[in-house]
């Protein structure tokens, strides 16, 4: 007799994520895809943007929050629900509670961005903030559940949120029947361990490429052992995929049905979102951006077509001032020069004019006239400029010492 070990079953499979498709309909929207002129002829092939950042609350986050609360018993509805987050989660479960009619409370960390704060709220959760970090942060909103009673809801470790947002991979189908690559930011792995248990599915050919900042990557080392392992201090401008472990179900799927994972830097990143928000006309954070800070990073490793999926929108906007102008400086296009000049009248403006005939816009200007680095008759100047590319950085760098000014930095 033949004795065969018997195989577990996948903790989601393809009809968990049509039984969430139909729980979704008229709650989450059946968001864009739009197609990019830009990063098709970057890379060589019809790029598709699938919109996430259009989703009600800004993310993909609802899909799985909704669905996992949904599915919750009676008596586990009246106790309420809990959840730790920075941003996204929390909005997802905040709204997915308020259309369920159940209680939420939710944990987000000192120094959140006000907005995010304040939408939760907005969407009807009662908002405590604890903590400097998100663990301490998932730490309190565990130990309230525990006191409580109230269920926990964590934001990607469940089969319930990843058949969630494994709705996103059959729309990516119903949108573009012909894809053959799709690009997936990675935290924990709820979003892309979804959409490769969709996609999979139902065309096994399609390669399926997970994307995680190289200051947080806790996947490659994770694949690598074969079992997650966590990233001490994960570092990036990318809150969304900030994650230093991956979770248990995602990691058992992704080792299983997702082609690749890559990295991707912060001036990559950076690139990423302006690129979003210039030629695309879209509203991205930087986690959403990932998927294209890919494609700009190798456009050649990419077969089309090829859906990037844009995961959310809910940038903080003092950060997109600072990474839009970190994009900028990726780009050759900003440029902070400082100079020393002769400290009398009209020299300032005589400098002003200079930058204008090399067509270089100034954004700031610092002016230090009293210093004991100084001479007596000297002033520094320092300098922000948007320029259109490297080329032209080079050129105002020219013009500035052909006008007798010394450029120090």
């Amino acid at each position: 007799m033949n004795y065969r070990e018997a195989v577990p079953p996948p903790p989601v499979t393809l009809d968990d994520v049509r039984g969430a498709q139909k729980m979704l309909s008229g709650v989450a929207r059946v968001t864009a895809m739009e197609s990019s002129r830009y990063l098709s002829r970057l890379v060589g092939a019809p790029v598709h943007l699938k919109c996430e950042n259009l989703q009600r609350t800004g993310s993909f986050k609802l899909r799985g929050a909704y669905v996992r609360i949904a599915g919750l018993l009676p008596e586990q509805r009246a106790a309420g629900v809990v959840a730790a987050s920075a941003g996204n989660h929390a909005q997802g479960v905040a709204l997915a509670s308020a259309l369920l009619g159940v209680r939420a409370t939710v944990f987000m960390p000192n120094g959140a961005p006000l907005p995010k704060i304040s939408a939760t709220r907005e969407y009807g959760a009662d908002v405590r903030l604890h903590g400097q970090v998100v663990d301490e942060t998932l730490a309190a909103a565990q130990e309230y559940a525990a006191e409580t009673g109230a269920v926990f809801i964590h934001p990607f470790d469940h089969p319930d949120v990843i058949a969630g947002q494994g709705t996103v991979g059959l729309e990516i189908l119903e949108q573009c029947p012909e894809v053959r690559t799709v690009v997936v930011g990675v935290g924990g792995g709820g979003l892309a361990a979804g959409i490769a248990v969709a996609v999979k599915a139902l065309r096994p050919e399609v390669r399926i490429v997970g994307v995680q900042a190289a200051g947080s990557a806790a996947y490659p080392p994770s694949l690598a052992a074969g079992r997650p392992v966590s990233v001490e201090n994960p570092a990036t401008m990318a809150d969304g995929i900030r994650v230093g472990r991956p979770g248990d179900v995602p990691f058992a799927i992704i080792e299983d049905l997702v082609d690749e994972v890559r990295t991707v830097t912060e001036d990559q990143l950076s690139a990423a979102l302006l690129l979003c928000l210039e030629r695309a006309k879209l509203v991205v954070e930087p986690a959403g951006a990932s998927p294209v800070a890919a494609l700009l990073g190798d456009p050649g490793a990419f077969e089309g077509p090829v859906v990037a999926v844009l995961s959310g929108g809910n940038v903080d906007p003092v950060l997109m001032q600072r990474v839009l102008r970190h994009g900028m400086a990726a780009q050759g296009r900003y440029l902070a020069v400082r100079l020393r000049l002769t400290d009398r009248p009209g020299a300032l403006a005589t400098l002003l004019g200079v930058l204008s005939v090399a067509d270089a816009n100034v954004l700031d200007v610092s002016h230090v006239r009293t210093d004991p680095r100084l001479g007596l008759t000297e002033a520094e100047v320092e300098l922000h400029l948007e320029t259109m590319g490297p080329a032209h950085c080079a050129e105002v760098g020219d013009a500035l010492r052909k006008a007798g000014y010394t450029v120090i930095d």
